[in-house]
């Protein structure tokens, strides 16, 4: 087993059709992960059904619906080897529809490759991803900038795009000077492997060599164990079987553990990763857990596992800081939208607003302000409508930051400051 190495997660992130299925499918082939031959039987399945030039996206899309629709939809987890890590790459969709998996996929991962396509540059989707990266934690980017083969590999059209995404990723607050840009043709191979001929003017390096520049993210494994379930499965013989990514703390055999707000007791019988039993997991690991103790009706995704003793804080109200990315409008008092933090979905009503920030010094601009619009930055105090996980950022960064979605769009994002806790047992 490679799993001497260290493990990363890595987003895949970037407009719609931009060729993110195709660039993680052409990775997984030129590290072994998936065999030439199946590839050639996606590339003749997708000519058949008019799809030419899919074969490497539907290694992801394995989804029936999404290879009938061409879009990817669910969050699909898979694996591949560089010489330092293995990665297992949260390929996160680009449809409008589908950012809530976006959100999902991209709070779990420790680094990213926006894919930009040369022709379009950026785009509506490209900002928002960004944007979203940056303030779920992803600290490290690589940015892919993709269909060179469509643009002739005119070194001036790769330029163009680069100073555009130079301008945007300096606004979140990425360093320009300490990110990649690597010109590929993900369907052609170009740069992926080794150098493409095609490109003689570029003198970086590949793309998957490049993965290996990203540095290992220290694991907390000194916190308190907090895993968000993202799914909750039946298995005859073996009973109740949560699934979901240690993010702080070490799981072990024999614990005993708390689920909250459901408020559900268990004791872990075993722990699977990859389909091998593991004596332990840490921050990082994708895993599934037998737990004594507990049904299928008790837990369900957004709920979060934790020691009995240190168990996950559940909020009567929070108070967070927030960036609003868009809004039709003005955000004001009483709005609920829904709240999307680790893996839970709660609809969240804004109790008061404290004060408004300067976005780039973080000063006060305004105490008790009446209303926020696109671009404020503010402190809020905010009262989830049901019991909800969320820990401080200082404290537990993974279990703090969310994104606030309504009406199909991301209105904003943040981080949770404090909580008042709700009194559970």
């Amino acid at each position: 087993m490679a799993s001497d190495k260290p493990h990363l997660n890595l987003a895949v992130i970037g407009h719609i059709d931009h060729g993110k299925s195709t660039t993680v499918g052409r990775m997984m082939f030129e590290t072994g992960a998936v065999p030439a031959h199946i590839i050639e039987g996606y590339r003749k399945e997708a000519e058949s059904k008019g799809k030419a030039t899919f074969e490497f996206a539907w290694v992801m899309d394995n989804l029936k619906e999404e290879r009938e629709r061409g879009i990817t939809i669910d969050i699909a987890h898979k694996r591949f080897d560089t010489p330092k890590f293995y990665f297992t790459v949260v390929d996160c969709p680009g449809h409008r529809d589908f950012v809530k998996n976006m959100i999902t996929g991209a709070s779990q991962a420790d680094a990213a490759i926006l894919v930009v396509a040369a022709p379009d540059g950026v785009m509506e989707q490209t900002k928002e991803h960004v944007f979203l990266a940056r303030t779920l934690g992803i600290t490290q980017l690589i940015i892919a900038v993709n269909k060179m083969d469509a643009v002739k590999y005119e070194e001036k059209r790769f330029n163009e795009v680069k100073k555009d995404l130079t301008d945007l990723i300096k606004m979140v607050g990425y360093k320009p000077d300490e990110t990649l840009f690597i010109p590929v043709s993900s369907l052609a191979g170009d740069n992926i492997k080794v150098n493409s001929p095609k490109t003689p003017w570029y003198k970086g390096l590949p793309l998957i060599a490049a993965l290996d520049t990203f540095k290992e993210p220290a694991k907390p494994t000194d916190k308190p164990l907090r895993l968000p379930i993202q799914d909750v499965y039946s298995i005859s013989g073996i009973g109740t079987v949560p699934v979901g990514r240690v993010e702080t703390g070490i799981m072990k055999k024999g614990m005993k553990v708390s689920f909250m707000p459901a408020n559900k007791d268990g004791e872990i019988k075993s722990i699977e990763m990859h389909h091998e039993e593991i004596p332990q997991a840490v921050p990082g690991d994708n895993v599934g857990f037998n737990v004594r103790g507990i049904g299928k009706g008790d837990i369900r995704r957004g709920d979060v596992c934790g020691p009995v003793e240190a168990p996950p804080g559940v909020a009567e109200e929070f108070t967070a800081q927030i960036v609003v990315l868009q809004h039709p409008s003005a955000l004001t008092v009483g709005y609920t939208p829904v709240f999307h933090c680790h893996t839970t979905q709660t609809a969240c009503t804004f109790t008061q607003l404290l004060k408004k920030l300067d976005p780039r010094t973080g000063q006060t601009k305004e105490e008790n302000p009446t209303f926020l619009k696109s671009g404020d930055a503010a402190i809020v105090v905010i009262t989830p409508t049901k019991p909800m996980v969320i820990e401080p950022v200082k404290e537990l960064p993974q279990m703090g930051r969310f994104a606030v979605r309504d009406m199909g769009s991301t209105i904003a994002a943040g981080m949770c400051i404090s909580i008042k806790p709700k009194q559970m047992r």
